[in-house]
């Protein structure tokens, strides 16, 4: 079986789609491009084939993936029902870099110190970036992850200007877009081009 080529820049972020996590995602996506790197999510899968199958596709296709797994804890809508969609996607990303060592490299992402150990005890042994649920703590963790990759080393300063900058032109995206809905695939994509665009002033 031929293997899906690898985009080299490509960051598949894995993380829960809700109001309350919206500074987060925004953190993501201004960090990664900040560090030169290319977020993707499953936000911009389309295609009628079976959403699993499109999002391994996504997962084989991109060099790294970031899998938040900040969000443990029931939701407030009935009925009260733990996310496992994140576990499930890191699930098949520690498959695939298993299967092919070379072509993946993942990392874990919580907001508590030592709350993976009981969440996920399977994951004994790897060391989540802990960011504590701050915009900051992504971007200094961020920094962390990809310290040994070679590209731009912005300093987390740097990055929260980028940060403050995309935050302010947030509501004319989702103007333009003609939604209110933050985690849209046209809203995803243009955030990501005006963090770049961001990026590139600072």
């Amino acid at each position: 079986m031929q293997l899906p080529s690898v985009l080299p820049n490509s960051v598949f972020i894995n993380i829960p789609y809700d109001e309350r996590f919206q500074r987060l995602y925004l953190a993501y996506i201004v960090g990664l491009t900040h560090l030169g790197l290319q977020p993707r999510a499953t936000l911009g899968i389309s295609g009628g084939e079976r959403r699993l199958n499109r999002i391994l596709a996504l997962i084989q296709s991109c060099r790294y993936s970031i899998h938040d797994l900040s969000r443990v804890e029931l939701d407030r809508n009935a009925p009260p029902t733990p996310r496992f969609n994140m576990p499930l996607e890191l699930g098949l990303t520690v498959t695939w870099e298993m299967l092919n060592p070379t072509r993946h490299t993942w990392f874990v992402f919580e907001t508590r110190h030592r709350r993976l150990q009981k969440s996920m005890s399977d994951l004994d042994g790897t060391d989540p970036n802990i960011h504590g649920g701050t915009v900051e703590g992504v971007m200094r963790e961020l920094c962390n992850a990809f310290i040994r990759r070679r590209g731009p080393r912005p300093t987390v300063p740097d990055m929260m200007r980028v940060y403050r900058r995309t935050s302010r032109q947030l509501d004319d995206v989702l103007r333009n877009a003609g939604t209110t809905n933050a985690f849209a695939a046209r809203v995803f994509e243009d955030l990501c081009f005006v963090a770049k665009a961001n990026s590139e002033l600072n």
